[in-house]
């Protein structure tokens, strides 16, 4: 992806770090980023210049992160919200370097300098959800998980991964001796987009789950409802419940490899309600089975949607739609785990105004459709294509997943 920096209103040297507006060139979204640009510090500084991903690396501070995450609220397990702290994250890796190598760690310059890069690469993570402004405190130590795994510290990862556990049973203890868990939560409300309140349904709650569960053998319903039961509280917004959902589906991943399916599903349905409302231009929800005859309308809307917002290739729109969208397998959707969708929401799915409006089958046809736009009989092609790609017996590189179809149809790495 291709950023325009600008240079700060002070002419201030952009070698340094500090917080650098850039601009998305393929949406034209503006972005407020707190990198370091990596230009030579005699290079003449030109407004409004492109500069390349490989040009801006981070070279920030967790204390400077945290800065740009002030809208960030952090569910805790008991359902409440606070706002986010990233000392918190340096303070626990700390905790688990001391636990692993003693006092002798709590001077050691070398732990501190690991501490702090570890811990911006955290923040730095969950900066990527953006624009959510809710983080689960289960995500937030899973990112501490990965951080210390991906460093190499695998001792140390260890250590944090058995005190989660070891806190964890705790829980569990103290929950049973004070209570049997209970399902006569009181009644709350949710906060719709527009700053409506609603009482919460649990039944649509219940419907959601089940449709998620559904031929899906060693997975509880029940589980995932009494996991989103402990988060939920009065006044949370719309968006942040199916979030929710999403978390709770999530931790049960390591008790059965199923509930990957699950928490794909979730995400499936958050972005089907965020991409059929963006492109039909009202609020829409529908189930995995109303896709089957609503594929076909959404896409051709979806083509429309992106030629006019200046991301989706004209030519795109001289293909015959009405049969190239009677090919679409709706049902492909539900072969996803939830690493793999999750990174297609975050990278690759095109997104307006940071709305999603991009479904799994609109992507893959879209690269088919770059991909056969020379080619003879290319309406033929192009399912051809897509059947291989959607099924995944082939995947094409990311710079062709990327670009296929658009304004910069790059088709290579």
């Amino acid at each position: 992806m291709s950023l325009q920096a600008r240079r700060p209103a002070n002419g201030q040297n952009l070698t340094r770090a500090g917080c650098l507006e850039v601009v998305d060139i393929l949406t034209q979204e503006r972005l407020v980023v707190l990198w370091c640009f990596c230009a030579s510090p005699t290079a003449p500084q030109q407004k409004g210049r492109t500069v390349s991903t490989a040009q801006i690396t981070p070279k920030v501070t967790t204390a400077d992160l945290q800065k740009l995450v002030t809208v960030f609220n952090v569910i805790k397990r008991e359902g409440h919200t606070v706002p986010f702290d990233a000392e918190k994250i340096r303070v626990a890796i700390a905790k688990a370097f001391l636990a692993v190598e003693s006092t002798k760690a709590e001077g050691s310059s070398r732990v501190h300098e690991i501490v702090e890069d570890l811990a911006e690469q955290v923040v730095t993570a969950l900066l990527r959800r953006l624009p959510a402004t809710i983080v689960h405190i289960e995500d937030i130590q899973d990112q501490v998980e990965l951080a210390l795994m991906r460093a190499g510290h695998q001792k140390v990862a260890r250590a944090y991964v058995i005190y989660r556990e070891q806190q964890a049973q705790k829980r569990t203890e103290r929950q049973a001796v004070s209570q049997t868990p209970s399902t006569d939560k009181p009644l709350i409300e949710i906060t719709l987009e527009d700053g409506t309140r609603q009482p919460l349904s649990v039944s649509v709650l219940e419907d959601i789950i089940a449709q998620s569960c559904l031929n899906i053998t060693g997975v509880s319903e029940k589980a995932i409802l009494q996991e989103v039961r402990n988060t939920l509280y009065d006044g949370m917004k719309e968006a942040e419940v199916h979030q929710a959902l999403i978390y709770a589906a999530r931790q049960l991943v390591e008790k059965d490899p199923a509930y990957s399916t699950v928490t794909a599903r979730l995400l499936l349905n958050v972005l089907r309600s965020e991409a059929l409302s963006h492109v039909l231009g009202e609020p829409h929800t529908a189930t995995q089975q109303d896709m089957t005859t609503l594929y076909p309308r959404y896409f051709k809307a979806y083509v429309e949607t992106g030629v006019r917002a200046g991301m989706l290739s004209p030519d795109l729109q001289t293909f015959d739609l009405d049969k190239i969208a009677q090919a679409i397998a709706p049902e492909r959707d539900l072969n996803f785990q939830y690493l793999g969708l999750q990174t297609l929401y975050d990278r690759y799915f095109l997104h307006e105004h940071g709305k999603r409006y991009e479904m799994p089958q609109a992507f893959f046809m879209r690269v088919a459709m770059g991909l056969a736009l020379n080619e003879d009989q290319r309406e033929d092609r192009t399912i051809e294509f897509y059947n291989l790609i959607s099924s995944f017996r082939f995947m094409c590189s990311t710079p062709t997943l990327f670009n296929a179809g658009t304004n910069r149809p790059q088709l290579s790495s």
